[in-house]
């Protein structure tokens, strides 16, 4: 049951998260929180592992078929400041999480910034035609800005979310797709750096070989499928699609947050 529930989970999440361009972790993270299958750290790194694969693939595949809309001078500043803060949050979790006798109180307090995070960036969306973007050209704000996402991303364990998107609409006037693409592109830099500093240096939490590469599998299967929506839909379609994902995810968040706190 354990392993179908995380398939199941992993196929969907990275097939929405492919086609909103926020990663798959967004929706892993705290649906399998939810369902108290395992540990919070072992979802937290399952989670990393599986979001690496399905980006690789995504990312891979439209370099490879030159469909990409990669905007790769702009977006790499944000991926190598997102990689840095990648490893920064990442340690602010481990700190975090050390300060408190039962480690689900971390996955609580997880929850609640991804709610707010995830409400804010919900209503930025819906006000974003009345508020005017911006058109950063600078290398050093593009790193500054990748290291805010690394640094929030890795910490809530997600890897990127509805947040890159946000910020590549406001500071890089990207419409709905292009921002998608480039979102991954972002998100891949943060969870490699992230995940190498727990394989690295911190420890590795327990878990099932056979669900870590199935969930990758399904990861790969689930972006593979979003990528085909994504080409056969329109940057209104995509909108309507990232801002249904925003309502889950806070619902799910909130749910996740009486789990953990109450």
């Amino acid at each position: 049951m354990i392993f179908l529930i995380c398939y199941l989970v992993t196929f969907f999440a990275c097939g929405i998260g492919t086609i909103c361009g926020m990663g798959g972790g967004i929706i892993i993270k705290p649906v399998l929180d939810a369902t108290g299958v395992m540990t919070v750290n072992t979802i937290t790194f399952l989670s990393g592992c599986t979001v690496i694969a399905m980006t690789c693939w995504s990312v891979g595949k439209t370099f490879l078929k030159k469909e990409s809309v990669i905007d790769t001078r702009n977006t790499t500043f944000l991926a190598v400041g997102a990689a840095i803060g990648g490893l920064i949050g990442k340690q602010l979790y481990v700190m975090t999480a050390s300060l408190f006798s039962n480690p689900d109180t971390a996955g609580g307090i997880q929850a609640c910034l991804l709610l707010a995070a995830t409400f804010a960036t919900f209503l930025y969306t819906l006000k974003k035609d009345k508020i005017k973007s911006r058109q950063v050209q600078s290398g050093t704000a593009g790193i500054a800005i990748g290291l805010a996402l690394g640094i929030l991303g890795s910490f809530l364990g997600i890897g990127g979310g509805p947040f890159n998107v946000a910020v590549l609409y406001y500071f890089f006037s990207m419409p709905t797709k292009k921002a998608t693409q480039n979102s991954l592109y972002i998100v891949l830099f943060s969870q490699v750096a992230s995940t190498f500093k727990t394989v690295a240096f911190d420890k590795i939490p327990d878990f099932n070989w056979i669900i870590l590469i199935g969930m990758m599998l399904c990861g790969v299967l689930g972006s593979e499928m979003g990528r085909r929506v994504n080409k056969r839909i329109d940057d209104r379609q995509a909108t309507y699609l990232f801002e249904g994902a925003m309502i889950l995810i806070m619902c799910i968040n909130i749910f996740n947050i009486f789990k953990f706190l109450f």
